[in-house]
């Protein structure tokens, strides 16, 4: 079981990114995806989230109209479309899967990727 982030690289402000995140071991579909970000000296924060029926997503304030979260289930991944990067933006992306189950709740984290804006 994992899931594997990848997409990061360093992007001049303006620039744009797509991060991926990819599950192996286990069918993302039934998951709800969060994508989370720690710029260094921070604590975690949430980006942006889509319920597993993909019908409910959510953004923080602060990347409205700037990202956008997808999820393609015939890939097994979710993606993040990153516009008009500011360098504020700059962290380690993380993503997260989370489902219920039988036994509890069933949380899965990927290993980040890093994304560095140049201003």
């Amino acid at each position: 079981v994992q899931l594997q982030a990848s997409g990061g690289g360093l992007v001049q402000a303006g620039g744009s990114l797509r991060l991926s995140c990819a599950a192996s071991g286990f069918t993302l579909g039934y998951y709800h995806i969060g994508w989370f970000r720690q710029a260094p000296g921070k604590e975690r924060e949430g980006v942006s989230c889509v319920a597993s029926s993909g019908s409910t997503v959510y953004y923080v304030e602060d990347v409205k109209g700037r990202f956008a979260i997808s999820r393609d289930d015939t890939k097994n991944t979710v993606y993040l479309q990153m516009n008009s990067l500011k360098p504020e933006d700059t962290a380690v992306y993380y993503c997260s899967a989370l489902a219920q189950s039988e036994d509890g709740p069933v949380n899965y984290w990927g290993q980040g990727t890093l994304v560095t804006v140049s201003s």
